[in-house]
This record gives C-alpha cells, structure tokens and sequence, in this order.
C-alpha cells in the first residue's frame, strides 16, 4: 500500500474513533457507543482497505475462489485464523460476538488492519456486517454472488442470510471491478 493512501485511511479511522469517544464522554446516552468499520477504496488496478471489527471484506477473484481479506478483531477469529479451530466451531462458539477492537466503544488504542491488492477486471468484492457470515457459510456466499446473474448479488445475500439467521443487522454490498 502505498504511504499517502494508508496514512488516509489510519488517519480516517484515528478521526472516528476520537470523534465517537468524545460523544460518549459529552453525552451520558452515547457512552460505550462503538462500531465496527470495513472500507474498501477502489483505483485503477488496486483495491485498498481499512477494517475493525467483525464486519468482512471477501475478495472474490474472477477466476474462482473467495478470500476473507479481513480478520476478525476478537478471541474466536484469533482462534480462527491461528488454526485451533474451524468455521463451524466459529460460528458456535460463545465469545464469538465479543470484540477486542471497535472505534468508539471505550477502547482507548485502536489497530485497525489496512491492506491493498491488485485488482483485475471481473473480480468481486463483498463487504459485510457480522449478521450477513452469522446467516451463510464462506461456500454459500461465493455460490450466491457468482450466480446471481442479472439480480442484484448483495440482495440475493441478505434474503438468504434473513431466511437461514436473522437475528443481527444483515448487510451486504458486492462490488465488481470494470476494465478501465
């Protein structure tokens, strides 16, 4: 990633994080007030990205395959991504909701995760919140998004996640890069 483009968006995430703090400690109903943030910032050729939390960026290359760019900030997706344990176990597994990273929230540091990568005419991207991967597995949501063909994919994914889960806020946008 390049420094100015990263150094944007570690500034962009620093901004509401202090902004959400300072609600919280001028406001009694906005203390504890926190998010999560999944960002993705297209130009010719590259894809970059800020996330925290457990909101999601999957890459979908346009030769096949889905890759969950993001991680993660709590215990589980630790867990997750150190190998100790699978989706499934994931998905069931009671600290799976708490989050050691959020803007806001009281957390006094923040690392949000940035990355970047080449992005090529046909792939895919999906970004997320935590309600739309509780409904759908990594399989489904890659079939659902490569078949949808002239319906829209991300409200293809949220009637799926709605019918299977439903029981957190689900949303869902798929973004396809266009040749130049």
């Amino acid at each position: 990633m390049c420094i100015r483009d990263s150094n944007t968006l570690r500034e962009l995430f620093g901004a509401i994080h202090y902004d959400l703090l300072k609600l919280g400690q001028s406001y009694e109903e906005c203390r504890g007030m926190g998010t999560t943030l999944s960002l993705a910032w297209l130009t010719p050729g590259w894809m970059y990205f800020g996330h925290i939390g457990d909101s999601r960026i999957y890459h979908l290359p346009s030769a096949g395959g889905i890759i969950q760019l993001t991680h993660d900030h709590g215990h589980v997706g630790w867990l997750r991504r150190s190998g100790r344990i699978n989706e499934r176990e994931a998905r069931e597994h009671p600290m799976r909701n708490l989050l050691n990273q959020a803007l806001g929230a009281e957390h006094q540091f923040i690392d949000p995760q940035f990355g970047a990568l080449p992005c090529a005419p046909g792939d895919r991207y999906l970004l997320c919140s935590d309600g739309l991967t509780e409904g759908l597995w990594d399989r489904q949501l890659e079939e659902i998004v490569r078949t949808a063909g002239s319906a829209p994919a991300a409200q293809l994914l949220v009637q799926a996640a709605l019918e299977r889960a439903g029981r957190d806020n689900i949303t869902a946008m798929v973004v396809e890069a266009l040749a130049p």
